[in-house]
């Protein structure tokens, strides 16, 4: 295994993509300027510098052959249990841990875990994480995007539709101007880099608050497609040319 403080890590790159989608059925296949979701993943993976293998985990068929049209691996069909609505990221992420480790004698120091519905991640931002990471020795670096909206003014209504816990901490900053509250950061899901071995000892993603980490991503690559109107609005700036498709053209 790599010395995570000299040379660089070895990342395994983990798409992951079930055939079940309420929001927008067929979602992981659904194309955007002729190139499917987990297309824009797959491709933008393998031109990474810091890509060592390119995996999927699906239990469909259709997704395996897509996935290996653009270049993924397809080591394992991922069980029934592991592709309803209830199961998480983080099992399907350890399930393929424990077959490499059970399966092959490849050893990787982190797991870089990408879901095609957040297409539009770039190489250059898998590598500043992966940069980031090995930087930082971290054992979490996850995409990040600035948000619309400081939660100061974000709240909830109480059953008679009054906004008492807005009011109340809006006066915690009555003598600031609303642009000069700081500006906050959420994650984008494009991307979750972790620590192979971090992951196999906690098994959990979100678990040292002191060594994780966030890669700042534009908004145009930050979007997320959950629903109808987001792939709608993903096509819309796709064609208006606000998002570049250059690095997923053929070089």
């Amino acid at each position: 295994m790599t010395d995570r403080m000299g040379s660089r890590p070895k990342v395994l790159f983990l798409i992951t993509a079930r055939a079940g989608s309420k929001g927008v059925p067929r979602k992981n296949l659904r194309e955007i300027d002729g190139m499917s979701l987990l297309g824009y993943k797959a491709v933008a993976a393998q031109r990474s510098r810091y890509c060592d293998r390119l995996v999927v985990s699906t239990e469909s068929a259709e997704i395996q052959a897509e996935a290996a049209r653009h270049g993924a691996e397809v080591l394992f069909t991922r069980p029934a249990e592991l592709a309803s609505d209830t199961a998480s990221s983080l099992d399907v992420v350890l399930h393929a841990i424990e077959w490499f480790d059970q399966h092959t004698t490849d050893r990787f120091d982190a797991l870089m875990l990408l879901e095609p519905s957040a297409p539009f991640a770039r190489p250059q931002d898998f590598d500043a994480a992966v940069e980031l990471f090995h930087l930082r020795n971290a054992n979490l670096v996850v995409g990040m995007r600035a948000t619309e909206v400081n939660s100061i003014f974000v709240g909830p209504l109480t059953d008679d539709g009054r906004i008492t816990t807005i009011i109340d901490q809006m006066a915690t900053i009555a003598a600031m101007r609303r642009q000069d509250v700081a500006q906050e950061y959420t994650m984008n899901g494009a991307l979750y880099l972790i620590g192979w071995e971090f992951l196999k000892r906690e098994r959990r993603i979100y678990a040292d608050r002191d060594r994780s980490f966030g890669y700042v991503m534009p908004g145009e690559h930050s979007i997320e497609i959950d629903s109808p109107r987001d792939l709608t609005w993903a096509e819309f700036l796709v064609e208006r040319g606000d998002i570049d498709l250059t690095p997923w053209r053929s070089q």
